[in-house]
């Protein structure tokens, strides 16, 4: 397996592009093609689109009708099939082309030396400034057609899917400019029949806010077929006689911009992106209401015809030419970060404040470190209170010393639990644990620095059995603080622990995540000042479970020492729960969003001494242990009480995204790391 190529690895590259056009010169035309189609070949483009009719222009008028631009149009894709002999890349051309008595808006599908098939236009626009029936026959009746171009006999129609057999997934349709318009396009009856990759080859002149309604309905096709969507319209030189025209050039992939060119360009323009194949099939098979569509539509979607073809791709690094993002369940764009952050708070908050509503309004009980997790938690409760009109002395924070609380972690707890003004009180668990390790014959007890799982666990456990009973005493539910990255990891005490609650609101929430969600509300002034202040210091400390004493000199516990970076275990995270990626393509998108700091954006307010990188040494070791920890702890996601879903990626709850059985083993996943994801 060839780790570093990215056609291996799932991906196709494909390209949008735009040209100058010649108006009613074919040669000049497919001169200007090809030069393109070798940028794209020495790129190692798949797959690239050119605009509508670019073989003779979009506004060449009654011109359609002339037997010498027709003649000329078939000497111009001669010339063009000749020439493409030698190119990798399927070249997707507009131009115009006889059919029995009529002339036919096409797209013509040519590689390495032969046409693959002729698409004509379904639908002709004939209203405002448009009059294409006045030339062209609609073509949503020609299927099951051949047709005769430049001396080949090929497939005519809009129902041919064009499927490369070494590039697995990689399924090509194609559609011209209005028929995207339509609302049933013929590329929905094509994703539904198989198609991936949805090419639009476009004329369309610019007006104003024209652009923003192309990639509104570029961008929903994408994610209703779950598809890539490749969009080229035409550019400069087209006849400006009543009309203008922009260039634009669009790649989306499942509703994600993948990458769009620049408009009014002068001279050509490429939009090179990699669509990623193995997200398009992922997403069509655990959505099975897309299939059930296509059992809707079953008579005109088993007419499409197949046409195979092979790209022989290209081996080795060839980079990877879209963005990866660094933290999946935190976006790096300002805006999209307000709103995630909005809308996950407020999830938590409704969600806490609906639970405490419905079960006869008790108190909230809660377990105060200092630490991240349950800083959040707690003004989670305190805005659900504020929300219900209730004070906030009804959330009861407990803040419980073991044996290696530190002093500043305490204080931390300590000045938050006052500024929120909750009822706060210290409760040290540190004499019930010596006694439960005596009893238990733990070395412990007898004096010995023992620091095992077990002397963890008797911590962890205690804190979270004073906080039932003391719910119990005080006619409260406990408020759990865990989080989704080490609901995964398993990095939670089963049972009376913080694996357990009786409603955990940070149960959808990523590590990663949680920073942002507290900068917000800082930022936004949910609270007092005063609060805001030491949630700005509590941001700056390490994660630590703080339950084993620090030796002299020594450095203090800390957990991504155990279960590895959260940066790298919640990009996994996201790829295995969402995607269904295999190891190595995570591996492989995880190498390549993170060796380079330099490189790509941050999120917003990301501290510059917290951007680092991580080797492929470094992916791969901590890809193992995520692993085994994931598949070994389910045990205790199955057991998982409520919360509240927050990110669309999902969560671990076995009523919600996520189900699998306890005694499931990784072995095949260990094995494909072993196996396919090198070391270095």
């Amino acid at each position: 397996m060839d780790f570093y190529s990215a056609y291996a690895q799932g991906f196709a590259r494909v390209a949008a592009v735009t040209l100058p056009v010649h108006l009613a010169d074919p040669a000049a035309n497919a001169a200007a093609v090809l030069e393109q189609a070798r940028a794209c070949h020495d790129e190692h483009v798949a797959v690239a689109v050119f605009p509508e009719l670019c073989l003779t222009g979009y506004s060449v008028d009654d011109l359609f009708l002339q037997d010498t631009l027709l003649a000329g149009v078939e000497e111009a894709i001669a010339e063009i099939v000749a020439a493409s002999a030698d190119l990798m890349t399927v070249l997707v051309v507009g131009a115009p082309l006889v059919q029995g008595n009529r002339v036919h808006n096409c797209a013509v599908v040519v590689h390495r030396g032969t046409i693959l098939g002729v698409a004509p236009k379904s639908y002709l626009p004939n209203y405002r400034e448009f009059y294409e029936r006045r030339w062209f026959a609609p073509g949503d009746d020609r299927e099951l057609e051949w047709i005769t171009v430049a001396g080949h006999d090929v497939r005519f129609g809009p129902d041919l899917v064009f499927r490369c057999l070494d590039v697995p997934g990689l399924d090509l349709h194609v559609e011209v400019c209005e028929d995207m318009w339509v609302p049933v396009p013929p590329s929905a009856e094509a994703a539904l029949a198989g198609a991936t990759v949805l090419a639009n080859l476009s004329g369309s002149p610019i007006t104003v806010a024209r652009a923003e309604d192309r990639r509104l309905l570029v961008r929903s096709a994408s994610a209703r077929c779950s598809a890539a969507y490749v969009y080229a319209a035409a550019g400069q030189g087209e006849s400006t006689t009543d009309l203008s025209w922009d260039g634009q050039t669009l790649v989306y992939e499942c509703g994600d911009l993948l990458g769009e060119g620049e408009r009014f360009p002068d001279g050509p323009r490429r939009t090179v992106v990699d669509v990623d194949l193995d997200r398009l099939r992922q997403e069509r098979i655990r959505q099975g209401s897309f299939d059930d569509n296509r059992r809707t539509h079953h008579e005109r979607v088993q007419r499409f015809r197949t046409v195979e073809w092979e790209l022989e791709p290209p081996a080795g690094d060839i980079g990877l030419l879209r963005k990866v993002d660094r933290f999946p369940f935190v976006p790096d764009d300002p805006e999209r970060l307000e709103l995630d952050c909005y809308e996950a708070y407020n999830i938590q908050v409704s969600g806490l404040e609906r639970r405490l509503a419905s079960i006869g309004a008790p108190k909230a009980v809660i377990g105060v470190s200092g630490g991240l997790d349950s800083t959040h938690a707690l003004i989670v409760a305190c805005k659900a209170m504020d929300r219900l009109g209730r004070p906030r002395s009804d959330v009861l924070a407990f803040t419980m010393p073991g044996f290696a609380t530190g002093a500043t972690s305490k204080a931390y707890a300590t000045r938050l639990s006052q500024a929120l003004g909750v009822t706060f009180e210290e409760l040290d668990i540190r004499p019930a644990a010596e006694q439960m390790l005596r009893d238990m014959g733990h070395p412990f007890g007898r004096g010995e620095k023992v620091y095992d799982v077990t002397f963890e666990n008797v911590q962890a456990g205690l804190r979270y059995d004073y906080l039932f009973r003391l719910a119990n005493q005080r006619g409260g539910i406990v408020v759990g603080t865990g989080d989704l990255s080490e609901l995964a990891l398993g990095w939670c005490t089963y049972g009376v622990g913080d694996q357990m609650s009786h409603y955990t609101v940070n149960a959808g929430v990523p590590k990663t995540l949680v920073q942002h969600l507290i900068r917000w509300v800082i930022s936004h002034g949910e609270f007092e000042p005063a609060v805001g202040d030491v949630l700005g210091e509590i941001l700056q400390q390490e994660i630590t479970p703080e339950l084993i004493p620090t030796e002299e000199g020594a450095k203090p516990q800390a957990t991504e020492d155990s279960v590895g970076p959260y940066n790298l275990q919640d990009f996994t995270l996201a790829h295995v729960v969402r995607s269904g990626l295999r190891p190595r393509k995570i591996a492989f998108l995880a190498w390549h969003a993170w060796k380079d700091p330099e490189t790509g954006e941050w999120p917003p307010g990301f501290p510059d001494d917290a951007r680092v990188a991580y080797s492929l040494e470094d992916v791969r070791r901590w890809m193992e242990v995520f692993v085994k920890r994931f598949f070994a702890n389910q045990f205790k996601r199955s057991a998982l009480p409520n919360g509240p879903k927050v990110s669309a990626i999902g969560t671990m709850s076995p009523r919600g995204d996520w189900r699998m059985p306890s005694d499931a083993k990784g072995t095949a996943w260990l094995a494909e790391i072993e196996r396919d994801v090198p070391s270095s």
